[in-house]
Formats: C-alpha cells, structure tokens, sequence
C-alpha cells in the first residue's frame, strides 16, 4: 500500500508568485505572507520570484506563464476583489479562479489560490495583515504540499507527470 501525504518542507522547490499591484496595501500583505511561508518551509530566496501585475483580471496570464515554463514547482496567485456597488465583482472573482484553476489542470503545475474575495475592506485586511490569517501565507502552504505530493505520485509513477 502506498500511503502518500502532503509535506510541508519546501527545500530545493521553485516558486513562482504572481502578484496585483490594485489594492496594495492587501496585496502587499498577502505577498509578505507568502515570502515568509516560503522562506520557513526553507524555500531559497534565489528560488522565489515575483511578479506583479496591475489586477487580479492579470493574474491568470502570468501564472500560466510561470506554470508553462515549467520551472517552478508550484505557483502562487494573490490579488484583492473587493466588493463595489457593481457587478464587476462577480465576474472578476469567477473568471480570475476559473482561469487559475485551468492553468493548474492544463500545466500539471500546483496553483495556490490566495487571491482574496471580500466583501468588505476590513475583511481583506484581517485576511492579509494578521500573521495567523493571512490568506497569502495559507495558499503558499498549500501549493507547497501540492508540489510535495506531486513529486511523490511523479515518483511512484516512474516520474511519469
């Protein structure tokens, strides 16, 4: 029986991060969550790379570049929508997860999803300036254990992605 897990040490991966300069000041904390979740599960600093984009609409273009060149093992899209008195909300969430989720599909590569969908300005804030919160942080996490249990299935397989 094979037993595979999820694992949290991120010695030797390469992470791709990409990251909406719109609302900043959330963004920003998101980032510095996820940087610092990379560095404790012992990412290296020369293994990180960033790159911002003007809106969350953005992110799906440069994660499926990231992903598509196939040099990181996992990739990390942040962002802030914030509620208005428009339907712009709806379809900026929906498309942005859809279009991070397909890459993932598309590329085998893991996509953590930490782009935030809130209501509130509040609401974003509490979810990306509290280290215990901070929704960049958990998406690191997660598309680490990703990665980690990409490999392992890899190498179970004969490395066979």
């Amino acid at each position: 029986m094979h037993d595979i897990r999820e694992g949290s040490d991120g010695t030797g991966l390469r992470v791709g991060i990409a990251v909406a300069s719109y609302n900043a000041t959330i963004t920003d904390g998101l980032l510095g969550g996820a940087i610092d979740a990379a560095r404790d599960a012992g990412v290296a600093d020369d293994d990180i790379v960033v790159v911002r984009v003007p809106g969350a609409l953005e992110v799906p273009l440069a994660v499926a570049q990231l992903a598509r060149s196939k040099s990181y093992d996992a990739v990390l899209a942040l962002g802030a929508v914030i509620l208005g008195e428009t339907d712009h909300y709806t379809y900026v969430c929906s498309e942005t997860m859809r279009g991070c989720g397909e890459i993932s599909l598309e590329t085998g590569v893991p996509v953590g999803f930490g782009i935030l969908t809130c209501r509130t300005l509040l609401q974003a804030r509490d979810r990306s300036s509290t280290p215990t919160k901070n929704k960049g942080r958990e998406a690191l996490v997660a598309a680490l254990a990703a990665a980690r249990t990409k490999r392992a299935l890899d190498a179970l397989h004969g490395g066979t992605p």
